[in-house]
């Protein structure tokens, strides 16, 4: 037996940045983000007793040692429950392989959490599967809740993620533009404590999560396009106030941070939003979307995309082997 599952990728928009318990992925502070609908991880698991070890592909490669430990750690939790000892095959594709910080992270551990629970005939809780699926990235608790969705950094001593109710007539779209860097991302997380800024962000991160909260339960898009424009300007300030300095823009995410403005001051409703990475998220309504991402085709952005809000993993038959 086989299962294949698909999940979206994340886009923060009240950011989580810094692990306060490393091995088990606990942040500091909540956080929110939206699912991307245009963008998809699928992932196929097959067990197979006749492998001495695990076998996994990663959009045409073999898992790098690092990448290894992340995913065993995830299927060995999983395999403990169910009482299985045996090995996996699983191949697991990105929709885009180009541009960093667009969160496939989050999307690779929801989808796998979701096949390797179905294969191994395991029904747990969505919680339970959240806080599982955390081991091996965090933002996949927020990928397997889908939409608008919290990840509690902790409630009552436990942390996962649970989806936010939305207005239905909420509008709300994104245009992502990929931008591709050699930083290795998770860096910036291990250094947060470095920054004199970080402390400042915990006295007023309540705040802004309250404000999101409000602006996604009432179907406020512009404030939600707002708060996430300047969450993103906080998250990058202490980046680059840590001990490495690190800068993860390139030149590419200026140029579309600038174009941004410029748009927003003729009257378009349109704000940046950036993650750990240098790729860009335009945050709008659906009318404008069209105009905005015909000015980055323009601009020589060919990889642009629209999407609209995602929803939670769900299972396949279109297996990828």
């Amino acid at each position: 037996m086989k299962a294949t599952a698909v999940a979206h990728p994340i886009q923060g928009l009240i950011k989580y940045h810094g692990l306060r318990g490393l091995k088990e992925r606990i942040p500091y502070h909540d956080s929110i983000s939206v699912c991307i609908k245009a963008l998809t991880t699928t992932t196929t698991v097959e067990p197979l007793p006749e492998l001495e070890k695990n076998d996994i592909l990663i959009n045409g490669k073999r898992t790098a040692a690092q990448e290894t430990r992340r995913i065993e750690t995830v299927i060995h939790k999983l395999k403990e429950l169910a009482g299985f000892s045996g090995r996996f095959k699983i191949v697991s594709e990105n929709s885009l392989t180009t541009g960093k910080g667009l969160g496939f992270s989050a999307s690779a551990f929801a989808a796998l959490g979701l096949a390797t629970c179905t294969v191994l005939g395991l029904e747990l809780p969505e919680d339970q599967l959240s806080e599982i699926v955390r081991l091996g990235a965090g933002s996949s608790t927020r990928s397997l809740a889908g939409g608008f969705s919290i990840w509690y950094a902790d409630k009552n001593g436990r942390s996962y993620a649970e989806q936010l109710q939305v207005r239905e007539d909420m509008d709300f779209s994104m245009v992502i533009v990929p931008i591709q860097s050699n930083v290795r991302t998770d860096e910036a997380h291990a250094e947060v404590l470095s920054s004199p800024l970080f402390q400042a962000r915990l006295r007023n991160i309540d705040g802004l999560l309250g404000k999101m909260k409000t602006a996604i339960s009432g179907g406020d898009s512009a404030a939600i396009c707002k708060l996430a424009e300047e969450d993103t300007l906080n998250l990058h300030a202490i980046t680059m106030t840590g001990s490495s300095h690190m800068v993860l823009w390139e030149p590419d995410t200026l140029r579309i941070m600038k174009e941004i403005i410029r748009i927003r001051e003729q009257g378009t409703l349109a704000y940046y939003s950036m993650d750990t990475g240098p790729s860009v998220f335009v945050n709008t309504c659906k009318a404008n979307a069209e105009g905005i991402i015909e000015k980055f085709h323009d601009m020589g952005y060919n990889s642009a995309i629209v999407s609209s809000v995602g929803g939670k993993p769900f299972l396949t038959g279109n297996h990828l082997f």
